[in-house]
């Protein structure tokens, strides 16, 4: 590994294990240098010094780092059932027409999907527009979760439950919007992991 730059093997390998749970495969080495700072070129210089190192496993297509070796023992199938802005179906049976596979290490055996966050207001939470949330279904929550909720008049909406004496109050992690006092909301989940867009 004499003169390879510890920053560009672990910006390969960061951007391996964020591609992976998204498209259940490893990038091609166009794809890494293209959301990289490598050219197509020095990242399969790179994959090849970084198997011959052991730090991952490369045989000239698939990339197994630590993560996405862990991630390949079990797998489970997840729907993606929309956009949180708009609406959410509550059926637990409703058809989805793209899913993602995710590891059991991740999800267990929760009743969890999938929604891509729509809008700017939770961006200081780190989930920014088109990002993917993972959600666990369920009817309750605690203080400063971050709820996938549905606000009568107003429809599902995805902020962070907060409290202040009897008033409950979705509160969005942007400085630029105002918090929303509501009288009643029904929980429909609560967000676990955000998966952050590629590129």
């Amino acid at each position: 590994m004499r003169r390879k730059n510890p920053e560009y093997m672990k910006e390969i390998i960061d951007f391996v294990d964020r591609f992976y749970p998204r498209y259940g495969r490893s990038p091609s080495c166009s794809e890494i240098a293209a959301n990289t700072t490598l050219n197509r070129s020095a990242v399969h210089n790179y994959l090849v010094a970084m198997n011959d190192d052991g730090m991952i496993e490369y045989n000239g297509q698939t990339i197994l780092t630590p993560n996405t070796r862990a991630m390949q023992q079990e797998m489970r199938r997840i729907g993606i059932v929309g956009s949180v802005a708009c609406g959410l179906p509550t059926d637990a049976n409703v058809e989805q027409d793209e899913y993602m596979n995710l590891p059991m290490t991740m999800v267990g055996n929760d009743d969890v999907y999938i929604l891509y966050a729509s809008g700017d207001s939770m961006i200081n939470a780190g989930i920014d527009d088109g990002d993917m949330v993972l959600v666990r279904r369920q009817e309750t929550a605690r203080d400063g979760d971050i709820v996938v909720a549905y606000v009568e008049g107003e429809g599902n909406t995805l902020k962070r439950l907060q409290h202040e004496g009897n008033q409950v109050i979705l509160h969005p992690e942007n400085p630029m919007l105002a918090d929303i006092p509501v009288d009643f909301l029904k929980v429909q989940g609560v967000a676990i992991w955000v998966f952050k867009k590629v590129g």
